[in-house]
Parts: structure tokens; sequence; C-alpha cells
């Protein structure tokens, strides 16, 4: 059976490395599904979830992702994130308070640049609060 080696890396360091059947990600213009053999391909994502169908036991390995930029080269999946969290470190209860005063920063904010960082921010919380419940509901 084919399969592709896959690396998840952030700032703080590497989040996933191994061998996988699938890879599935948000990407720029839509959700991407890499398989082995797949095309060579760059392309920024958005933030949310990158699952990883693992090829040694089977189980689905799931990142949440700030965005970044994908690399897809023949037999190999490097996703380098802004930010990456592990699925099991995910905590809703943080993200929410967060998603919460990124909005009232927006309410609150003086400048448009203010306002575009307390958007960006918004959005990404939000992607993440959707994975989280996406990955529990599993």
């Amino acid at each position: 059976m084919a399969t592709l080696k896959v690396s998840v890396v952030s700032a703080e360091g590497s989040i996933f490395e191994g061998e996988a059947k699938f890879v599935a990600l948000p990407g720029e213009t839509g959700e991407l599904g890499i398989l082995p053999r797949h095309t060579p391909l760059i392309t920024r994502i958005k933030p949310g979830a990158v699952r990883i169908a693992r090829a040694d036991n089977g189980e689905e390995e799931f990142v949440f992702v700030a965005g970044g930029i994908l690399e897809v080269q023949p037999g190999r999946v490097t996703v380098l994130a802004d930010t990456a969290i592990r699925g099991h470190d995910l905590d809703e209860a943080k993200a929410s308070e967060a998603k919460r005063l990124a909005e009232d920063a927006m309410k609150n904010a003086k400048s448009e640049i203010d306002f575009a960082k307390a958007q960006g921010e918004f959005a990404a919380l939000a992607a993440q609060i959707a994975a989280i419940r996406k990955f529990r509901g599993k």
C-alpha cells in the first residue's frame, strides 16, 4: 500500500511526523484531499482542521492550524502552520472566551488596522471552535 510522509510543523516545533494513507485540510480555495502520488502543489491554507489517516494504526490524527502553507511533493506532504495545536490539546472554553474578547476588540477598534487584526483573530478562533466541535463529535 502506498503511503505519504507527512510533517506538520509550526513555529513552536514539530506537531506531527509520520506515514499516512490520506491527508485532508482547508486549502485557500476549498477543502483539499491528498493521496499518495498526488500532483506536486504549493498553496496557502486557511484556519481549520488537518486530518491525517495514519498508515501505522489506521487512526485519524487531528491538528488545528491557524493558516499557513501546504507543500505536496511525490510521497511527501509538508504543512508549515502559523500556529498548530493537536486535537486533544484544544480547549473549547478558552477558545470561546478568546473569541468573545476578539469580538469586543472589533467593536472597540480605534482604527482600521486594529479592526482588521481583531477580525483575523476572530475568524481563526471561530474556525478553531468549529474544528473542536467536529473533532469532539467523532
